[in-house]
């Protein structure tokens, strides 16, 4: 798919804006963990009516249906990321290996950005929010989803602050338990998803740390020999 011309992409946005104010309906971007699992929740949520339109990711499918929200009609946008969409890294006077102490690796600052794979998904998410008033997270319910559904809330409160967020919970992907989830929204776990940002930072300092000091031993050792 070609990229939206500026000026059509505009007045695609302002018609959605008009039809939404005129109407009084919800629009709600909801965003899953894979694109199975969100062709599989928009076909359940719709009944089999949903329509699919390309995004900017070819492997990440937009859907849109319309049902009921709170029990008011609302319209539903669905796509999907693939895992996590950000990852840390260190500060790029960190990155060279030549430049500080591996030790230092444990105090240096580190920042959260969108991984180059998935730029195109970061940039989907930040198209389709522009038209949204609401945000539902369908990732999987384990601490993974819970962080990746906190990296999608990042991506989108970053370009519309001000969005309505919930948490779908689901066991399967299933007509009962898809519209139970629906049915019930809940508020995401942001304890949950920092236990995993910790992790993931360990795992980073550790693991930078001890193989630039290990490679760096190696070298002068062989210098040496």
């Amino acid at each position: 798919m070609g990229f939206l011309k500026p000026q059509s992409s505009f007045t695609t946005f302002l018609k959605l804006f008009s039809t939404n104010i005129k109407s009084g309906i919800m629009r709600y971007l909801n965003v899953a963990e894979k694109n199975d699992a969100a062709k599989n929740i928009a076909s359940i949520l719709s009944r089999g009516g949903s329509r699919r339109r390309e995004g900017f990711s070819q492997y990440n499918k937009i859907y849109e249906f319309d049902t009921q929200v709170f029990g008011e009609q609302a319209r539903m946008t669905m796509t999907s990321v693939s895992g996590h969409l950000l990852g840390y890294e260190f500060l790029a006077t960190y990155r060279n290996w030549q430049s500080c102490n591996p030790v230092t690796l444990f105090d240096a600052p580190v920042i959260k950005t969108c991984l180059p794979d998935y730029q195109n998904i970061k940039r989907t998410l930040e198209r389709e929010i522009v038209s949204c008033q609401g945000l539902i997270i369908w990732t999987d319910c384990d601490r993974e989803g819970e962080n990746i559904g906190f990296e999608i809330i990042k991506v989108c409160t970053d370009i519309k602050p001000d969005l309505r967020i919930y948490r779908a919970k689901f066991s399967e992907i299933t007509g009962p338990s898809i519209f139970r989830a629906l049915n019930f929204l809940e508020q995401p776990n942001k304890r949950i998803s920092d236990a995993v940002d910790v992790r993931q930072e360990l795992d980073l300092r550790t693991g930078a740390a001890f193989t630039r000091l290990q490679t760096l031993r190696l070298e002068r050792y062989f210098r040496k020999s």
